[in-house]
């Protein structure tokens, strides 16, 4: 039969339910049959019962809507949702392809049906006994939805039998009272068409500019499959999917008769976003808080099933507007973060530590219209090395115990066909987990996750730890259901689960799911709680330990992310291109597609992304001489450091699991550092796994040898000197003195020093060898310094006349013993000590900053 001959037959022209060829009383015994099986053993009287309990329907149910308000966490409404963007079209505005669409689709028996269809009753009672006693859906007419969405809430704890049959009972009423084109028009009058667009005429002038009148085949075959899943099927915001559903469409036309094979075909070549008009301009604030405002309407048709944009609820959720505007001022202006462009997004998302509330969130920068994509709950990339502690070191302490001192030798390493390498193409040799962690080496992680002495054989553990973190597996490796052996480092979440995940290493291992919603309201007044329960994910011992190696990449990354009076912990992630992409889009050496910045503190919880929707796109890459690779980083320490300047500093309490030793630096198994050790690091343990036994001294400090003192009458002044003190040639520390005179103390790196005009007193010398921290026992010497002896008076003489003189003058000399000098009786007063100051010494701090370090992925 042509498509022509069928329309004749078929023709979708108003017609009242008398004009249809089976008998009214044949159609109404079938549908009783159907309903019979619906509600089993029940029969038609329990039928009877629910159906005398069914709610009224007026002309404004089927008509009206209501906007929902949203509240935020200070009480008040920053935005009502819908009963807005609404067009009403009369039935012959409706182009017949578009009916014809539609019922290919929802409803192939309309014209024939007087409101419920017994076949496909039958087939929703067929999964109602098959599934438990749960209507699984099937069996409803385009009747039935127009009751549904009209009367009652499509909460899944709502569909009931009793539901199911107050549903079919008021669709077979209103069959009686309307028309089919009544019915058709009221249904493409109402439903949802995605975003805050309610009516396919209004869907068509806001997609395609046009008329609904003036609506093309493919055009058509979109709006009719839009109403299963509207904003998923969203030509904007998702057009790969609404571009299948569409063909999904065309192809139950085909099947329909109610187009050709050829035509389906012809309006399947035809790109899904060709003719969509530029998305609606919105007020800028509404821009704000797009990303959170996306977030809450999925969440509410998730969890409710309720419909926000016509319920009329009071939806009440955990929208902080002041960290929301601050992340969107970083993002979308250049005052505190410079973007090469404008075409690089961004995504971010901002949690409440101890509660998983989502105060904030970014889907994306330079927005054109709201409702638009929502990158940081839809992105599908992989996180880079953020995932190493989820999948590796977290696992690591939980399964097996493992210390932070964990020792791994990164070399090169294969595993079967797969051969990783680290960020730089080097090798670190033997390391602790920590710096594996913090240097963010892929080696060792790969090593840690797949090699049987360690987590090799843990993987199913691992994927229930994992699934404590709200993270599903089956997704975090594309093209596989589970855990590979890549996941050591590389894996797919986005930025809320990956924000999610984190936030229970800084809650002491309790995981909430991440949540915008914390309860809503419906017009009756009835309260539905929304708020998770929270779930221990791992030991305090894990995510304390976890947190503490992290608190070291803020150290690593010093001026991108530290925070002057805010304790946190951070990792960073970067994903690479295959050597064919870099060929392809020419992709500079320094190229990577994604970057990655998840930080936290006992307040926050915050994950960041940085890329291109279109990463293999030439240009449209991150890398260093436009600074683009740094932009997470900066992302983070921009907004978080506005967000936290008036919190008082908190950091996390050691939990009693956990105990810290000081460790000597290369030992495997661990040893104790000796006291004095140059060579320790401090690390922690699960209480019980600390180990006991000490590494052998270094070096043992003792008092100086030779030690002496003199005092040199002459020079008037102490000479002290002492044998130097001499380290094992493999220990590079300073060897200092502290030298004491008195009580006196100086510290010095000579082996000697004078005392310039000593007091006359004695004098108790003590010198001790200072290496690092530590000061040895010390060697002592006492010396008197005292005037010289007195010397015996000179008598007094007269003194000559100038003859006298003059007569001696003359008369030869005679040797004569010398005379003693005279003394005057009076002491001289010592002269002042100048031995007082003390040397100093410049101790320059040098911080390396490794802004250009990042760690890739392969």
């Amino acid at each position: 039969m042509s498509r022509s001959e069928r329309k004749k037959q078929n023709k979708k022209k108003p017609k009242k339910n008398n004009s249809n060829k089976m008998g009214l009383g044949k159609k109404i015994l079938l549908s009783i049959i159907g309903l019979i099986l619906l509600v089993g053993v029940s029969g038609l009287g329990l039928f009877a019962y629910y159906a005398a309990k069914a709610p009224e329907i007026t002309e404004k149910d089927l008509t009206g809507t209501y906007s929902s308000d949203l509240v935020d966490m200070n009480g008040e409404v920053f935005y009502s949702l819908g009963g807005e963007e609404r067009e009403y079209a009369s039935a012959d505005e409706y182009p017949e392809v578009l009916l014809d669409a539609l019922m290919a689709i929802e409803d192939r028996r309309f014209e024939k049906h007087i409101g419920i269809d017994p076949i496909g009753i039958a087939r929703a009672a067929v999964g109602y006994i098959t599934n438990a006693g749960q209507i699984v859906g099937g069996g409803s007419t385009i009747t039935q939805q127009l009751i549904k969405n009209s009367v009652f809430s499509s909460k899944q704890e709502d569909q009931t039998l009793e539901r199911k049959a107050q549903e079919a009972w008021l669709a077979i009423q209103l069959e009686r009272q309307l028309s089919k084109e009544q019915i058709i028009t009221l249904y493409l009058n109402r439903i949802h068409m995605g975003g805050n667009v309610y009516g396919v005429a209004t869907a068509a002038e806001q997609y395609y500019g046009k008329p609904v009148s003036e609506l093309e085949l493919h055009e058509a075959a979109l709006f009719a499959g839009m109403p299963k899943a509207p904003n998923y099927y969203n030509p904007y915001s998702n057009p790969e999917e609404a571009e299948k559903r569409r063909n999904i469409v065309l192809n139950e036309m085909v099947e329909f008769g109610s187009i050709t094979q050829a035509e389906a075909d012809a309006a399947k070549e035809i790109p899904v976003t060709e003719g969509l008009q530029e998305p609606k301009e919105e007020d800028e604030n509404t821009l704000v808080f797009d990303g959170y405002l996306t977030a809450v309407i999925d969440e509410i048709e998730e969890k409710t099933n309720y419909d926000p944009y016509t319920a009329g609820l009071t939806i009440y959720t955990n929208y902080d507007p002041q960290a929301q505007q601050v992340l969107y001022d970083t993002v979308n202006t250049d005052e505190y973060v410079s973007f090469p462009n404008d075409e690089i997004q961004t995504a971010a998302s901002l949690i409440d530590s101890s509660t998983g509330k989502i105060t904030a969130l970014i889907g994306g920068r330079k927005l054109e219209g709201q409702l638009s994509r929502n990158r940081a709950t839809g992105l599908d990339r992989s996180v880079g090395s953020t995932i190493k502690p989820l999948t590796v070191y977290g696992p690591a302490i939980e399964l097996l115990q493992y210390s932070t001192y964990q020792q791994v030798v990164d070399e090169p390493y294969t595993n079967g066909d797969w051969s990783p390498s680290n960020y730089d193409n080097a090798y670190r040799g033997q390391m602790s987990m920590r710096d594996a962690l913090v240097d963010s080496r892929n080696i060792p992680a790969a090593k840690f996750f797949n090699d049987e002495e360690h987590l090799g054989n843990r993987h199913g553990e691992i994927t229930e730890f994992l699934e404590g973190l709200g993270i599903d597996t089956s997704n975090i490796s594309p093209g596989s259901d589970g855990l590979v052996r890549s996941s050591a480092f590389n894996g797919t979440m986005t930025p809320v689960e990956l924000a999610g995940a984190y936030a229970a290493f800084a809650n002491q291992g309790t995981y909430t799911e991440p949540h915008t919603v914390t309860k809503v309201v419906n017009l009756d007044g009835e309260e539905t709680n929304l708020e998770p329960s929270s779930n221990k994910a791992m030991e305090d011992y894990t995510a304390y330990m976890v947190t503490d190696m992290l608190k070291d990449v803020i150290s690593y990354y010093s001026s991108d992310l530290t925070i002057p009076g805010y304790i946190q912990a951070a990792k960073t992630g970067t994903t690479n291109y295959t050597s064919e992409q870099i060929a392809e889009a020419n992709i500079p050496s320094d190229g990577v597609p994604d970057n990655w910045l998840v930080g936290y503190s006992p307040y926050y919880t915050m994950s960041v992304w940085v890329g291109y929707d279109d990463q293999f796109k030439e240009g449209h890459n991150l890398n260093y001489s436009d600074g683009s690779r740094k932009l997470a980083r900066l992302i983070y320490q921009s907004s978080m450091s506005r967000l936290v300047s008036d919190l008082e500093t908190r950091d996390w309490q050691r939990p009693n699991s956990v105990v810290e030793a000081s460790i000597e630096n290369g030992s495997n198994p661990p040893l104790l550092a000796p006291s004095g050790s140059s060579n320790s690091v401090t690390e922690l343990f699960v209480r019980g796994t600390e180990p006991s036994k000490a590494a052998e001294p270094e070096y043992v400090l003792s008092a100086p040898t030779g030690l002496s003192a003199q005092y040199l009458a002459e020079e008037d002044e102490v000479q002290v000197s002492w044998n130097a003190f001499n380290l094992p040639d493999d220990v590079d520390e300073e060897v200092r003195y502290i030298v004491s005179v008195n009580g006196e103390e100086n510290v010095q790196t000579d082996t000697n020093f004078t005392i310039s005009n000593p007091p006359r007193e004695e004098l108790t010398i003590t010198v001790a060898v200072q290496v690092k921290s530590e000061t040895g026992p010390a060697a002592e010497v006492s010396i008197l310094v005292q005037e010289p002896d007195e010397e015996e008076e000179e008598p007094e003489t007269e003194e000559p006349d100038e003859e006298e003189e003059n007569n001696e003058a003359e008369q030869p000399e005679t040797p004569e013993e010398p005379e003693e000098p005279e003394d005057n009786g009076e002491d001289r007063p010592p002269e002042e000590d100048n031995n007082g100051s003390e040397d100093s010494e410049d101790n320059d701090n040098n911080t390396d900053e490794n802004d250009e370090n990042e760690e890739d992925n392969q």
